[in-house]
């Protein structure tokens, strides 16, 4: 039996008349999984970025499972390169809609797992509804003001456009490579075990 339909037939599980939905982001598609916890789950791709097509999806999926056309609607996706202007084109449209730490997802290590957007998707609603049901089962961030995220992006940008396509440090531009072997011997100084050739 799948994790999520562990948490639709569980006992004691009380959700209210709402809809839980989970994102499976990606470059091209983005992979919705919805249910109302009640019923097994719909699934929906849409283009990545199209928000309209997930406004789409959320209707449909509140028409079938039965849910009045402005029931509440709670959302969650794991914090990623995407950053956080999906949580606010959502919580703008009156999702409740959480970040997650992948990190703090929880995994049976002891099964082996085919990893699929299906599986992961249903993972995650699973997740939100045993959330909402008041368990603690992952770690929720919290949003960085625009400006703060601006900031994190066009530093992140410089890094990549510096240090991405290096396949070792031999590879720097000159200009890098004084910074590089400078940190390498302050990092030396303050371990016992640092290289020779940097000490």
């Amino acid at each position: 039996m799948s994790s999520f339909h562990t948490v639709l037939h569980g006992e004691g599980t009380q959700l209210p008349a709402e809809l839980y939905m989970s994102f499976e982001l990606s470059d091209k598609k983005w992979q919705l999984t919805l249910s109302d916890g009640r019923r097994g789950p719909s699934r929906y791709a849409v283009n990545a970025g199209d928000t309209a097509e997930v406004a789409q999806c959320m209707a449909k999926a509140r028409e079938r499972c039965k849910l009045e056309p402005q029931a509440k609607v709670h959302s969650c996706y794991e914090a990623g390169r995407d950053g956080w202007w999906l949580h606010r084109c959502l919580l703008e449209q009156g999702v409740d809609n959480i970040v997650v730490d992948s990190a703090s997802i929880e995994v049976n290590r002891h099964a082996r797992r085919a990893k699929t957007d299906r599986l992961d998707g249903d993972k995650l609603l699973s997740m939100l509804l045993r959330h909402h049901a008041g368990e603690r089962v992952w770690s929720v961030l919290h949003a960085p003001s625009a400006e703060d995220e601006d900031a994190r992006r066009a530093h992140r940008e410089l890094a990549r456009l510096c240090w991405g396509p290096l396949k070792d440090h031999r590879d720097m531009p000159p200009c890098f490579m004084s910074i590089y072997v400078s940190k390498r011997k302050m990092n030396c100084k303050r371990t016992s075990s640092c290289p020779r050739q940097w000490c």
